[in-house]
């Protein structure tokens, strides 16, 4: 069983960086469609609707992930395919480094209007308020934290519980982008897929911190400023486990992130994490590469656990 799901684990791996996601009948996207569907159905401005929603959604999706599994892991070479499979569709990691990519070169050449309309695919700010600092400052936050939102904590699950894992993770993922925030209609409704994502990401975000150290000097960054920033800034972040990520890529790159952030539902005034410079175009660049090590540290590591889970 381990010899599968680990190879599984890293054919995933290869395929979201050789392919990204599939243009075509994504099932992060059906899975949106029909959360968005029932959530026509079934809102309510209370703790109680939100919770049956996120249990409704995101037990079924385990469930389709359990019934998988135990048809895949009757052979190895089956459950290597389905565990690559699933492993692909719930990755994100070549899809944020392209447009991570993209952002540092349009605000390297200057081009604000374009970096503000590609900003939303990467995080929920308002990029009609930010300049060429504060844009280059969403993009390396949010590439720190979708690092370890959409690379290192599926593979994580998908090392320790197989497809469930994977796909039972992403649905709870994709639930906290989509009711997880803190807005007028989703303060109480969307309490509870924001507190299973935290959950879920506990031990995910402290292994991507970790990685972040080790993959620091590959993109020319230091090792040992990442690790005391992540032990001196982390906690101090409103989120338990963005700060982790983030506070380890500051340090890792030698700037400074946190400070004011606007949201469409309001302000927020987060603490400075790091010391040094302001982020540049550059410097998102240099993010995006650290993401691709800290990504492929991530694979090794996940397909090292299931080689040996039993």
């Amino acid at each position: 069983m381990g010899a599968g799901r680990a190879l599984g684990l890293l054919l995933g791996v290869a395929a979201d960086a050789v392919f990204g996601d599939p243009r075509r009948f994504h099932p992060v996207a059906a899975f949106g469609s029909s959360a968005a569907a029932l959530e026509k159905r079934v809102y309510a401005d209370s703790q109680a609707a939100g919770v049956a929603y996120s249990a409704v959604l995101v037990g079924g999706t385990v469930a389709l992930g359990v019934a998988v599994e135990r048809v895949a892991r009757r052979h190895w070479l089956t459950q290597a395919l389905a565990t690559g499979v699933a492993t692909w569709a719930v990755l994100g990691g070549r899809s944020l480094a392209v447009e991570g990519t993209s952002m540092g070169r349009e605000l390297a050449e200057g081009d604000l209007d374009a970096a503000r309309d590609r900003l939303p695919s990467l995080c929920g700010r308002d990029p009609s308020r930010l300049d060429t600092l504060g844009l280059a400052r969403a993009t390396v936050e949010s590439v720190a934290e979708n690092t370890s939102d959409a690379v290192v904590a599926p593979l994580f699950w998908g090392a320790v519980a197989g497809v469930p894992g994977l796909l039972g993770y992403r649905a709870a993922n994709t639930l906290d982008a989509m009711v997880g925030h803190k807005s007028p209609r989703y303060q109480r409704f969307g309490w509870a897929s924001a507190r299973l994502d935290d959950l879920l990401n506990l031990l995910p975000s402290r292994l991507a911190a970790l990685l972040t150290v080790g993959g620091a000097p590959v993109v020319g960054g230091s090792a040992t400023q990442a690790l005391e920033t992540w032990r001196r800034d982390a906690s101090a972040h409103p989120s338990p486990n963005a700060g982790q990520v983030e506070a380890a890529f500051a340090g890792a790159l030698e700037i400074r992130l946190g400070g004011r952030t606007v949201y469409s539902h309001g302000v927020e005034e987060r603490p400075v994490m790091g010391h040094g410079r302001n982020p540049d175009s550059g410097h998102v660049t240099r993010a995006v590469e650290l993401s691709r090590v800290v990504g492929f540290g991530a694979g090794v590591v996940s397909a090292f656990i299931a080689l040996f889970r039993k």
